[in-house]
């Protein structure tokens, strides 16, 4: 039972005239006929007696009748529904983001996300970025705010948000710098001067991280020779390590304060790219929508 099939039987019943409810519906008089047949060789009855020139409701029709208004109003109702939904923004809303992002990025976009969609039950969980992929791929999550894989599966979608630039760091009091300060927490080193640096301990993110994978193949170009002491997938964590003078390491421009030295190494270009991962076939609710619009926002 088709629903253009139905309103041809309401407007029938309207007008009491097949050539009427043709000209009503933009239709030949054929086509009406033929849309009526299917519908009573559907429902095993007659809707209509044709008594010369007049249009009758049988008793089935009769019957009908309030069934198939109820079915278009119930039908116009769901359209209305859906397109008030748009400006109905609530329910729960699970994000995901990395510790890093979640700190140095987003404060500002939640801040104005909770302002505008108060109805939403917004639920924001750490993860690490390729754990987030997986969890977007397999529909567990609608979106996350990670670090963006360079090789992602394809079942995902990728927007770029922020460059975030990668430096060679070590704590101001470290025996490289020859008790050398910088007002601005910065000093260029020749390549000398960084092999000497590859003496001492190295921390670094875990293996099998996108930023790992970043940093292996940018100290990788400078034909390096390094020696890892420890690992540690927050950066944060990291960075307190080599401001106490635990090794050096490679960190995000945004975690670089007075504590630490930002080392100039020229033919280093470490840059990651953050941003929105969704999967390519699956539907985002409003709450969903909303945020990703914000985000975006957030890059002009």
């Amino acid at each position: 039972m088709d629903i253009p099939s139905i309103e041809t039987f309401l407007m029938v019943a309207k007008t009491r005239s097949f050539s009427l409810a043709a000209e009503a519906l933009y239709l030949t008089q054929p086509a009406i006929s033929k849309r009526i047949s299917a519908l009573e060789n559907e429902l095993k009855y007659p809707l209509f007696d044709r008594i010369k020139k007049n249009i009758v409701l049988t008793e089935a029709g009769k019957i009908f009748l309030p069934r198939a208004e109820k079915i278009i109003a119930e039908l116009k109702d769901s359209k209305n529904a859906l397109a008030e939904m748009e400006n109905v923004v609530s329910g729960e809303f699970l994000m995901i983001t990395s510790h890093h992002i979640g700190l140095h990025y987003l404060p500002p976009v939640l801040k104005q996300y909770v302002n505008q969609y108060p109805q939403v039950d917004l639920h924001l969980n750490f993860m690490e970025s390729e754990a987030a992929c997986q969890a977007v791929e397999k529909a567990e999550i609608e979106l996350a705010v990670i670090t963006l894989p360079n090789h992602p599966a394809p079942s995902l979608e990728r927007v770029k948000i922020w460059s975030d630039p990668l430096s060679i760091t070590v704590n101001k009091h470290h025996a490289i710098l020859n008790s050398k300060t910088d007002p601005a927490n910065t000093l260029r080193i020749d390549q000398q001067t960084l092999k000497k640096l590859c003496n001492f301990p190295l921390i670094l993110p875990d293996k099998g991280t996108f930023t790992r994978e970043l940093i292996d193949r940018n100290l990788a170009n400078l034909n390096l020779d390094v020696q890892e002491k420890l690992s540690n997938n927050y950066l944060e964590t990291i960075k307190m390590m080599v401001s106490v003078g635990l090794g050096w390491s490679v960190l995000p421009d945004t975690l670089i304060d007075q504590s630490l030295i930002q080392l100039q190494v020229k033919g280093f270009n470490a840059q990651r790219q953050l941003g929105i991962v969704t999967h390519k076939d699956r539907s985002l609710s409003q709450a969903a929508l909303k945020m990703k619009q914000l985000i975006i926002n957030a890059r002009a």
